[in-house]
Parts: C-alpha cells; structure tokens; sequence
C-alpha cells in the first residue's frame, strides 16, 4: 500500500466506534478480539473504544449485557482492549473513528440526519483535541451508517471539518481521511455474522480508501469489495434494502389480489418456487431500521434532483398500507362469525420487526394493533423476545411474555416467526383459541389441519 507510513499502524491502532447499538457493538467485539490479521497473517494489537450517549447501554455493557442478543455476555466480558465511554476526551487518542449511529425517518417519512449530524460534531471535537497532540498520522473517519447517496460527502464531511479546523484533503497539513462502508448486519441470525459477510469499502481518495479496505480486510472472512467512490458504496446499500422492499411489495399485492380469488398465497409461492429462477419472496409486515426506512432515503434524494421514483415509492405505499388492510381482513372474518367485537378477546403473537430477535425499532405490528383497537377490541400482545418495559416507552404498549393461561381467544394473530410459537404443536393452539375462533396466519407457522386464514 502506497504511503502507509502517513496513516495508523493497522495491526495495533486505537479505534472509537461511536454508537454501540445493533451494528457497532458486534463491530467493536470483533475488531477488539487478539488474533491473527486475516490478510497479513499478523496479530491484532488494537485498542478499542466504544463511545455511547447512552449511560444505561453503557452500564449494561459493562456488566456483560447486550439488550440487543448480538455479542454474548462471555464476549463482552472477556474482551481485554474494549473501553467504554460517553466522553469526547476519551475517543480523542483514538486514530480510527467508525461512526455506526441510527438514521431513522421523521413523522414526514423524510431523512432525519440528527444522529449522524451530532456524532459527526463529536468525532469533530475529537479530533480537535487530537491534532494538538504529538501524534502526526492522518486519522481516518469511516462512516456506516445508511444514508443517500452523497451525504458523507456533502453533509458529514463539512460538519467535521467545522468543528475539527482540519481538511479532508490529502495535500494538507492539517488533515483527515474518511469513508464509507456500509453496515450488513442482520439482527437476530446467528448463521451469518459480521465476519460473514462481505464488506463494502470506500474511501476520500485512493491511498485512504486501500486502507480502510485493508483495515476491514483484517477481520473479514468473507472478504471486502473496494468500490470507486463513496457515492457508490452509499448506494450500493440503499439498493440492497429497496430492491428487497419492491419484492415484498409484490408479493403483498398479489395476496391481496389472490385473497379475493380465494387462493392461499402461501400455496402460490411454494408451486412457483419450483422453478429454478423463481425468487421466493413472501408477503408481511415490512418494519424495521432498514427496508422500511431506506427506500425513503433513496426518493428523497431523487425528488431533491427532480426526479420522483414510481416504483420505490409504490412499493413502499403498498407495503405500508399492509396493516391496515390486514387489520380490515380479520374484522370481516370475524364479522362473518357474528363476534360482538367490543367483547371479542384478540391475540397477537409476536410484535419484534422480525423472527428470534428483540428489535422492535419501527415495527409494522403496532400499526396492525393500532388499527385493531378502533374496534374495541380485547386485544392482548404476546412476545417472548421483546422487553416489555421498552415496548411500554417506546409504544406506550404493554407487551407480555406469556399468553394468559386463563382465557381462551376468539381470534389469534400469528404476526412474527418467533420459534417458540414455530414449534406449538395442533393441540398447543385448540387449547387456546374459541371452538368457533379465527387464527389468522401471516407467516404460515400454524398447522394446516387447523384450517388457519393464510394470506
């Protein structure tokens, strides 16, 4: 690599990762661990910082407990070169900053940038206090959190050039390099981890960005993939989430239109996937910090050019209209069997956006449930990965993790793929719903002789 004397040694660096949720804590563990670089043959000496601005998350953290069941307690705990802070002070010795902050969407379904625009003045500040040290390497800031194309550049960039005095040009005295790898973490599998899957790398220019590809290179199994640009690399990850989101957008369409036909979709995909080249994308609730949110972030960008997408923002009305039109579905249904609904006891089996994991971040099941409620009915919410003093502050929801043993329901919502209710048996299910009851299976987990409504 060409002039790598001007960057941080890469074996024993001290890296910050701001943020410590979902993408930056597995990254920290696995960036922390003391062994072998996966391209240099190397050992790993690095010092890693881990920098939140929550000091709950911190203090669980520190006493081995990840609220989010990505890094185990024994990982966290006996990580010998992880630090964690919420001070600025702290990160300031650090030679690498890895920005891994939420990028949600606001009530508008608009980008809002406030998280990556405050840990960007944090890393700012940072390396203010780091350039007045001894220390002569350029530091290198890498972003990862999901953005349109061009806000690291245009946004990101500026802001820690403000608030630092330094300059994101390699000809200068007083300057920084920076990058974009987007993250790929899929919360909740177990099978395909940080060190799985393939790292996009980007960087300000080129010597930076071969360093930063090697940096990810050293831990990353499954290789990296060095783009031509950070513009590329921040819209090779929008397209990932919204080519996803359009699929399902399809298959939620068509079981709209094979639900008036009277067909089970289920059934559908199951013959289509027979053919080779068939993608087996099924219809659900699409919620979540990225398919949900990311497409939004690619039309925003879009119409600020001019340009308004059709088929992005199509995909993204049907898929958000989905709890809606499934609520309607299971009030017909149970309308059809004459259940006074005011009295009607409701059960809804999962509220995570997703199977086997606690994320309940923008979760279609509370639009589903919010629906649900403007027909008075008794609706209990059941869901053993969720944690239920979250859901009551973030939702204002209580969530429990039993089903009441005392109550038999009219009607049974199967909205999530948990594998506690995978595994119930026919007789688990007849001993707690009605005789005339409805179960109303979204993710077709419910035994077939149970004659479950499938969409």
């Amino acid at each position: 690599m060409e002039n790598k004397s001007k960057y941080p040694v890469l074996e024993n660096c001290t890296i910050a990762i701001i943020g410590l949720g979902y993408v930056g804590l597995p990254l920290a563990i696995e960036f922390s661990k003391k062994q072998r670089c996966k391209i240099s043959q190397k050992i790993l000496k690095r010092k890693i910082i881990g920098f939140d601005i929550n000091p709950q998350r911190l203090e669980e953290l520190k006493k081995g407990i990840d609220s989010t069941n990505e890094v185990s307690e024994q990982e966290l705990l006996n990580t010998s070169f992880f630090d964690l802070t919420n001070q600025i002070e702290s990160i300031a010795q650090a030679d690498v900053f890895i920005i891994t902050v939420p990028t949600p969407i606001d009530a508008f379904k608009k980008p809002d940038l406030e998280p990556i625009q405050k840990a960007s003045i944090t890393v700012g500040k940072a390396l203010k206090i780091r350039a007045q040290s001894l220390n002569t390497t350029i530091p290198i800031v890498i972003y990862e959190s999901t953005v349109y194309p061009g806000t690291t550049e245009e946004i990101c960039i500026p802001i820690i050039e403000k608030e630092s005095g330094l300059f994101c040009k390699e000809s200068n005295k007083n300057t920084f390099a920076c990058g974009y790898s987007p993250e790929r973490i899929n919360p909740g599998d177990k099978k395909r981890r940080l060190k799985d899957i393939i790292k996009i790398t980007s960087g300000s220019s080129k010597d930076a960005a071969k360093w930063i590809d090697f940096l990810y290179g050293s831990i990353i199994e499954a290789g990296t993939h060095l783009t031509k640009n950070i513009k590329t690399a921040e819209a090779a990850k929008i397209i990932e989430n919204t080519q996803r989101d359009i699929n399902i957008a399809l298959m939620n369409e068509l079981a709209i239109i094979f639900r008036l036909l009277d067909i089970d979709t289920l059934d559908i995909i199951e013959a289509a996937s027979t053919k080779w080249n068939f993608i087996k994308f099924k219809p659900g609730l699409v919620g979540g910090h990225c398919i949900g949110v990311d497409p939004y972030y690619l039309t925003y960008k879009a119409e600020s050019m001019g340009y308004t997408p059709e088929i992005v923002l199509a995909g993204r009305k049907i898929n958000d209209d989905m709890s809606n039109w499934l609520a309607e579905k299971l009030i017909l249904e149970m309308t059809k069997k004459n259940f006074l609904l005011s009295s009607s006891n409701v059960l809804i089996l999962g509220f995570t956006f997703k199977e086997n994991c606690p994320d309940i971040r923008n979760t279609k099941v509370y639009d589903l449930i919010k629906k649900l409620e403007e027909y008075n009915l008794n609706l209990e919410i059941v869901d053993p990965w969720v944690n239920p003093i979250e859901a009551e502050k973030v939702y204002g929801l209580k969530v429990n993790k039993k089903h009441s043993k005392k109550i038999k329901y009219d009607a049974i919502v199967c909205t999530v793929a948990h594998h506690e209710f995978i595994k119930k048996h026919k007789s688990d299910w007849e001993n707690i719903i009605n005789k005339n009851g409805i179960i109303f299976d979204l993710k077709g987990i419910v035994p077939r002789e149970l004659n479950a409504i499938r969409i």
